[in-house]
């Protein structure tokens, strides 16, 4: 089974390292701006690309999110084609919320 990312006290870890994720948000200005995971980076999918070289260089592993999870699915390619490594995606904004309030 691959490494994935859970849970605990309202932060994202990664199941191989117990390391705490880094958590950024792929969406649209407007949809961040509505609601957003506690501490999320804000970085939308149209600049992922432009900014994999800033992404490659923050502390891993980082979990990408997006509303459904098809954006942060693009995000986790474009990253993978740039080199990023331990990136993840498993939820969508519900999701993430969810897990802040829990």
């Amino acid at each position: 089974m691959p490494p994935y990312c859970f849970q605990k006290h309202g932060k994202y870890y990664s199941s191989n390292s117990r390391k705490k994720a880094i958590v950024i948000d792929v969406r649209s200005q407007m949809e961040f701006d509505i609601e957003h995971f506690p501490g999320a980076l804000h970085i939308p999918l149209e600049n992922v690309g432009d900014e994999a070289t800033k992404i490659a260089a923050m502390p891993k592993p980082i979990v990408v999110y997006c509303r459904s999870g098809n954006r942060s699915g693009m995000a986790k390619t474009i990253l993978g084609q740039h080199g990023v490594v331990e990136v993840y995606y498993r939820c969508g904004i519900f999701d993430m919320t969810n897990i802040a309030r829990n």
